[in-house]
């Protein structure tokens, strides 16, 4: 089911269970209690997001633009309104950070300084200049994921990494330019 399936308040009751999963809280609460963490200054730009998003969706982009720009002057994150994110996205931190890939998947944590783009000036928003980004990806610190490449699920981008290549699934990438450090193999 895709994030566009599940619909805006399922996203972010979604969003509110991962944060409270992430941050050690009991998981299994009420919706009131859910929807009370949602004034959390983790959560808040997860849900001025989804209301952008939701507006540009809607074709709304006056009010799009304006929940972008207030997540901009509240907590110096710019997600492009375009941008399509699964549920469980987390942001440990948020300033400095810079979205504007195609798309990401689900459970993603992304933490301040990131950036995530085209390589060069581009005003076409397609996943051939735009990165694609699986589920349960990683973004440290500080790293730059750019161009039309594809993350697989479960990669984790070190910290100030200069990404510029697509990486499979299970990988560890760090360095600049980014190189794959470890292979991790997973049983399911």
């Amino acid at each position: 089911m895709s994030s566009d399936e599940i619909g805006l308040f399922g996203l972010l009751r979604l969003d509110a269970r991962r944060h409270r999963e992430l941050l050690g809280g009991k998981v299994d609460v009420s919706l009131l209690r859910l929807y009370m963490g949602m004034l959390s200054p983790r959560f808040l730009p997860v849900l001025l997001y989804r209301f952008a998003y939701a507006c540009h969706q809607l074709r709304l982009s006056p009010a799009a633009k304006m929940f972008s720009l207030l997540n901009f002057l509240l907590f110096g994150i710019e997600i492009a309104i375009a941008c399509r994110i699964g549920p469980g996205l987390f942001f440990p931190h948020t300033h400095g950070t810079v979205i504007g890939a195609y798309s990401i998947g689900s459970n993603a944590v992304i933490y301040q300084g990131v950036t995530i783009g085209a390589r060069d000036l581009d005003f076409t928003y397609d996943e051939t200049h735009r990165p694609v980004l699986g589920n349960d990806v990683l973004l440290g610190a500080g790293a730059k994921v750019l161009g039309g490449i594809t993350l697989g699920d479960g990669v984790t981008v070190a910290s100030n990494a200069v990404l510029l290549m697509s990486v499979p699934d299970h990988c560890v990438v760090g360095g600049i330019p980014a190189k794959i450090l470890k292979s991790r193999n997973e049983v399911t």
